[in-house]
């Protein structure tokens, strides 16, 4: 039977503090922004789970993108398969259509690993595990915006899985403690890091500057 708890303040906003620039300060396991990725292809690397994932410009800055149709939901898997202690940065960007919005996020820990998810349509910041919702907090979505996704997975002294993210409209403060905060009673498995999507809204969704660090101790 799987055991797992989570640990959030009113309002979501969880006990631990760290930054996005305390984990760019760390090497990087893997990075990419795409510019010397061809158009029209996914990168040499990634492992493409479902949808039309490819690289494509607008004007001289390269991104990956996943079209608009058909409305499912999509993943690619990138970097170096890590068990623990390591953390993913990302910016994506959608859009949303009258009253259709895109979902979509990063993961750690392979297919059925951790995904922090942005839900605009539920107005909330999700984590999954696999297919299932073990925590969810509100977040304000911004149509035509991107915005900047944070999510580390460590192994505890005890051996428990700990999960933090954070999510922020890029251009905006990036919030100082993380949104959620989750522990599972079991180690963290062994897996890829991955993007997310589910272009609900019939529009594509965009993905840049993915980043591989070691996780940041949380105090």
């Amino acid at each position: 039977m799987r055991k797992f708890m989570s640990r959030v303040l009113p309002g979501g906003v969880a006990l631990a503090i760290v930054s996005l620039a305390a984990a760019a300060a760390s090497p990087p396991l893997y990075e990419n922004d795409f510019q010397s990725d061809e158009i029209g292809k996914p990168p040499a690397g990634m492992l493409v789970l479902g949808g039309g994932f490819a690289v494509r410009a607008d004007g001289d800055q390269k991104f990956l993108e996943l079209p608009g149709t058909p409305l499912e939901d999509y993943g690619v898997l990138f970097g170096p398969a890590q068990t623990n202690d390591v953390a993913v940065t990302a910016r994506i960007f959608g859009t949303g259509k009258g009253r259709r919005y895109p979902a979509f996020g990063v993961g750690l820990g392979g297919v059925n690993g951790f995904k922090l998810r942005v839900s605009p349509g539920k107005k909330a910041l999700e984590l999954h595990k696999g297919d299932t919702e073990v925590q969810r907090v509100p977040f304000d979505w911004q149509s035509g915006q991107w915005t900047r996704f944070h999510l580390q997975l460590r192994e505890s002294p005890a051996g428990e899985s700990v999960v933090e993210g954070k999510a922020w409209t890029e251009g905006t403060p990036e919030p100082a403690e993380w949104l959620i905060l989750h522990i599972e009673r079991t180690p963290p498995r062994p897996g890829r890091a991955a993007l997310w999507g589910a272009p609900y809204a019939d529009t594509p969704i965009r993905y840049d500057d993915l980043r591989l660090t070691r996780a940041v101790p949380t105090p």
